[in-house]
């Protein structure tokens, strides 16, 4: 698990890492704005790489097909929403980038990561934070213990973290907080 600033630079080079090894690529963040503006770049950045789109708007035939694709090895790297956090384990994904990783919780970290190293081969996550914005004081405190707890079986060091960070909220009333 890697932090770094957004740049078009490391972006390129982690697609091209796994591409090159054969496998392919998540790319996230749950702006769907901001994913076709990378989309746009990517293709003509690498244009010998094929790339699909998928977010919940998407009308469902157009996200079955793009989905088909991308599990059939037709698509290089998948751009998306959070949508994929759960219930997606292919063995080739081996690289998920999360853009704006300081706007998700901790738990979607923790199951996105869980989307990559469903094989042998050594997975990677790149947490990609913008360069202008400073993170809030919640946010740095997440992206600190999401990097603290990466051995394989530390979801629950994570959820108590997670507990820690947020509070455990109201069983009766109105201030749940998740």
């Amino acid at each position: 698990t890697f932090v770094y600033y957004f740049s078009k630079k490391t972006v390129v080079r982690a697609i091209l890492n796994e591409c090159d090894r054969g496998g392919q690529v998540y790319f996230v963040d749950n702006c769907v704005k901001s994913l076709l503006i990378v989309l746009a770049w990517l293709r003509k950045s690498l244009p010998q790489l094929v790339f699909g789109v998928v977010y919940s708007a998407l009308p469902d035939k157009k996200l079955l097909t793009t989905m088909s694709l991308f599990v059939k090895n037709k698509i290089n790297v998948l751009l998306s929403t959070s949508i994929i956090e759960s219930g997606i384990d292919l063995g080739r994904v081996n690289t998920i980038i999360i853009n704006n990783a300081h706007l998700f919780g901790l738990s979607q970290l923790y199951q996105l990561r869980g989307r990559v190293g469903r094989s042998s081969l050594l997975a990677s996550a790149f947490l990609l934070l913008p360069k202008k914005e400073g993170l809030s004081l919640l946010a740095t405190k997440r992206l600190r213990a999401f990097l603290k707890f990466t051995s394989l079986g530390s979801g629950y060091q994570l959820a108590l973290e997670d507990l820690d960070l947020r509070g455990a909220g109201s069983v009766f009333g109105y201030q749940q907080s998740g």
